[in-house]
């Protein structure tokens, strides 16, 4: 194939076959930003950035770069900035991409939602910068989203344990 591809000029290189997914029950071709945040790589995801999707793929876009931005926050000064700023979309769209969620989850329980790490990231960075208020207010939002950060007290306890950093930080 490859000689006659050169013999003749032509690029026939296969297309790779296309994916589909299941949302709101149907099932769709995936797309952009299905397939960026799938493929975990930073690049491909900022690329997706500005793409019209699904509001569940819009949240695991916006979760995959805080996530990986996050690994990198104390290497990079663009990437923890990247990791602030990214989380706190995040956090704005969040009431509508809770819903899509919520029902994309539906199975699960009327509540639920999967595990959000964009809300202990931000507080976690928030809280290295010094602004204790703002990363507990991130925990209180969570918790009104009846949220679990998989720590021992949850975010009660990281509430608890940023209140100790900053009188820490005063003395």
């Amino acid at each position: 194939m490859r000689f006659f591809s050169k013999l003749f000029g032509l690029d026939m290189q296969p297309e790779p076959p296309q994916t589909f997914i299941t949302r709101d029950g149907l099932l769709r071709p995936s797309d952009k930003v299905f397939d960026a945040w799938t493929a975990g790589d930073l690049g491909r995801l900022l690329a997706a950035l500005e793409t019209p999707t699904h509001p569940v793929d819009r949240h695991h876009l916006l979760q995959s770069i805080v996530e990986l931005t996050y690994k990198d926050r104390n290497k990079s000064g663009k990437m923890r900035e990247l990791c602030e700023s990214i989380s706190r979309l995040h956090l704005k769209e969040f009431p509508t991409l809770a819903i899509a969620l919520r029902k994309e989850f539906k199975g699960y329980g009327a509540d639920f939602l999967p595990r959000v790490t964009t809300f202990q990231h931000l507080a976690t960075l928030l809280t290295e910068d010094g602004k204790y208020d703002e990363a507990v207010a991130i925990c209180k939002m969570a918790l009104s989203y009846n949220l679990h950060d998989r720590t021992a007290g949850g975010f009660e306890s990281r509430i608890d344990r940023i209140r100790k950093k900053e009188l820490k930080a005063r003395m």
